[in-house]
């Protein structure tokens, strides 16, 4: 908090700051017919930077290059993030970087570098950092300048083509009158970001206990909107890895308080606006607290982890709707991201023609003329009345309740809801298939697609749809061929596209998905795959000093990135150490789980802290500070026992198959031609074996 104080006063003494809103994203726009310009981002093959390769601004890709022509021009760079589906990226785009006047300043003055976030989270970690120390928020368009060596001296979000040219009018004199003040103070910033990213390696591994994860817990209820779910605030956000924490926590430790907000925020979230209703699959976050009115972009790593936890959700509640939430969100995938050769794309866009949500939302006299007198009891099921209208007097379909309480009250049988429901559906997603539709942006991240493989293997041991097995190994076979040469992961894949190296959330995360691909399947190719990424990712990443895993392999940028934080994906720091703990369990290696339980004592002190940012830290803490059980099916029959077992909620618990003799410490020596056994078993230590997953069971509660 000091530094970020010290900071803000110095950047105020240097120059006067904008006022400025942080803005979340959502949209990416067609490619313009108008080629008066062209600049270097012709040759990119990114949706986003594409739709400013016709900007007046000689924007260029960001390259080792392009800070060394600002070094031998002695000019300051411009970086300016966003992604595709970026809503005030695109507005910023309109208003700003389409104007020439501007464009002039930005060329004269500047070397100007666009950067698609999905393509280089590496750049955007780095110089979201520098915002939020020299403002003390971020979002995108993430705007920096820096010096020619790329340390930053002003950092901002959106601008009006007005306050743009006057950040750049003073910021271009501050470094021409007084480059040893605009020195000292980025200087300053570099070292704010080398210090947020220091970690400091601990060897006592007392405080990996029960209490301080209580306390983490805690803490954080103070946050919780217990009517509305989610965190208190105007905005809400669905952060999948922090309510998949809190169901294990909730069971395990037997917290009713827990489990009731973790349930009544998956019900607001399924009955809100922020669920595409007609379609299936998830916008990106709520713009208000009761998650009516979404910001509607559609990202892959929200559906993908959405996926897991509503599955592992149903497991606990046996509730429909998240059965049907499951069901829906896939058939959206598969008809609107998926690649025709497998994998699935980043995103999809909030706006069309124009129009952020046209796309998604409803005018009366439209649902009237599609749904005829069906409308009635569709506009009270999604309360369509105008109280709730929203833009242009249009409507955002949401829910207030249960379709049990509905039918009650509505005097209408389960037989004939259903076919009311699908009779809905059929009418409007048809007339809504006829609009202009959003944009997608057609990259096909590795790291996300990886999430969506746990996704679809979670959605798979639940349900027991082999078809979603089969999604899930469709997409691993995609990475395999497209993604992976060698040695070597890329981020992301494009026909045609630069194969950037990848990151260490490509392969923790591809390593995490390799190993539920082992434990469902029971095949060895996927674990030694998982062995194979994670020695991978030991061997570019690691890092001596702080003993975590640097977030990219190379010293590009001003400073190393140790990503320990969750945000909308989880810490590729923690599934590292979560992928150790999986593999010391599974091969009794002491070494991994040493190194597993290493790096979660370095986080003890943050996680109990701020555990909404830390929710992957507490998942291990959980499997380390409570028992944690291994269970291995072993016999010629073992896939239907497998199943069994996965379609049951056990958190803290290990499940493993083999249906042939193995060596490997869980199966050696264990199997037997005449017949099929499971062993429950804690720290290597094993019951006596049985033959039912309900005896399995009831060993796992009295062990």
């Amino acid at each position: 908090m000091t530094r970020n104080m010290c900071l803000r006063l110095s950047f105020c003494n240097l120059f006067f700051l904008l006022t400025m809103i942080l803005f979340s994203c959502s949209d990416i726009k067609g490619q313009k017919n108008d080629h008066k310009y062209t600049n270097d981002l012709i040759h990119e093959t990114s949706p986003y930077l594409l739709q400013h390769a016709h900007n007046p601004v000689n924007w260029r890709p960001w390259s080792p290059t392009a800070l060394e022509d600002a070094k031998k021009e002695d000019k300051l760079v411009l970086v300016s993030v966003g992604y595709s589906s970026c809503h005030w990226c695109h507005v910023m785009e309109e208003e700003t970087f389409e104007d020439e006047e501007v464009a002039k300043l930005m060329n004269e003055n500047f070397i100007s570098i666009k950067v698609d976030r999905e393509e280089r989270p590496d750049v955007d970690h780095v110089y979201m950092t520098a915002l939020q120390l020299i403002n003390g928020n971020g979002g995108w368009p993430l705007n920096v300048i820096t010096l020619p060596n790329g340390k930053p001296i002003y950092g901002g979000t959106y601008h009006t083509k007005e306050q743009w040219s006057k950040v750049l009018a003073e910021v271009s004199k501050l470094y021409k009158n007084d480059p040893k003040k605009a020195n000292e103070y980025a200087d300053m910033v570099a070292q704010g970001i080398q210090e947020v990213n220091i970690i400091q390696p601990v060897s006592d591994l007392g405080m990996l206990t029960p209490e301080v994860l209580k306390n983490s817990v805690e803490k954080w209820k103070k946050n919780w909107d217990l009517k509305w779910g989610g965190n208190i605030g105007s905005q809400k956000f669905m952060i999948p890895v922090n309510l998949d924490f809190l169901l294990d926590y909730a069971v395990l430790t037997q917290d009713k308080d827990a489990l009731e907000f973790v349930r009544t925020t998956l019900d607001r979230i399924a009955w809100g606006g922020v669920y595409d209703h007609i379609a299936g699959g998830f916008y990106r976050y709520s713009t208000d607290a009761q998650w009516k009115v979404p910001h509607f972009e559609k990202m892959l790593y929200d559906n993908a982890q959405l996926l897991s936890l509503y599955s592992k959700a149903y497991k606990l509640f046996k509730e429909p709707m998240y059965k049907k939430v499951v069901e829906e969100t896939i058939a959206f995938l598969d008809r609107e991201m998926k690649n025709p050769d497998g994998g699935y794309y980043a995103a999809i866009d909030a706006d069309s023609e124009g129009e952020e949500g046209k796309f998604y939302v409803w005018k009366e006299e439209e649902l009237k003329s599609v749904l005829g007198s069906d409308y009635d009891l569709f506009a009270k099921y999604y309360n369509i009345k105008r109280s709730n209208i929203w833009e242009n007097d249009s409507y955002v379909l949401f829910r207030n309740s249960g379709d049990e309480d509905f039918m009650k009250e509505n005097d209408i049988s389960a037989e004939d809801w259903d076919g009311v429901q699908a009779r809905w559906q059929s009418k409007i997603l048809t007339a809504r298939n006829k609009r202009i539709r959003p944009n997608t942006d057609d990259k096909i991240i590795t790291s996300w697609n990886a999430l969506l493989i746990n996704g679809f293997v979670d959605a798979y041991n639940v349900f027991n749809e082999s078809a979603y097995l089969e999604k899930a190994e469709d997409v691993f076979r995609f990475i395999e061929k497209n993604s992976l040469n060698k040695d070597q992961l890329i981020h992301t894949y494009k026909k045609g596209s630069k194969k950037s190296d990848g990151f260490l959330e490509d392969y923790s995360f591809l390593a995490n998905a390799s190993l539920k691909l082992y434990s469902t399947t029971m095949s060895n190719s996927y674990l030694d795959f998982a062995k194979e990424m994670n020695q991978m990712a030991k061997d570019k990443f690691a890092d001596e000093n702080s003993g975590m895993y640097s977030f990219n392999s190379d010293d590009e940028l001003i400073a190393q990135i140790i990503k320990t934080d969750d945000g909308v994906l989880p810490s590729p720091n923690a599934v590292m150490a979560e992928n150790l703990f999986l593999l010391g369990h599974i091969d009794y290696d002491k070494e991994a789980t040493l190194k597993a339980r290493s790096m979660l004592s370095s986080m003890i002190s943050v996680l109990e802290e701020n555990a909404y940012n830390y929710s992957k830290w507490n998942s291990l803490l959980l499997k380390t500070a409570y028992p944690f059980y291994e269970i291995a099916v072993v016999g010629n029959d073992a896939k239907p026992l497998l199943a069994e077992l996965q379609q049951q909620n056990l958190p803290n618990t290990l499940i493993v198959g083999s249906n042939k003799d193995s060596e490997m410490p869980l199966f050696k020596g264990r199997y037997s031609d005449d017949g099929t056994y499971i062993y429950v078993c804690q720290d290597h230590t094993c019951k006596l074996p049985v033959a039912t997953a309900k005896e399995a069971l009831e060993q796992l509660k009295n062990f």
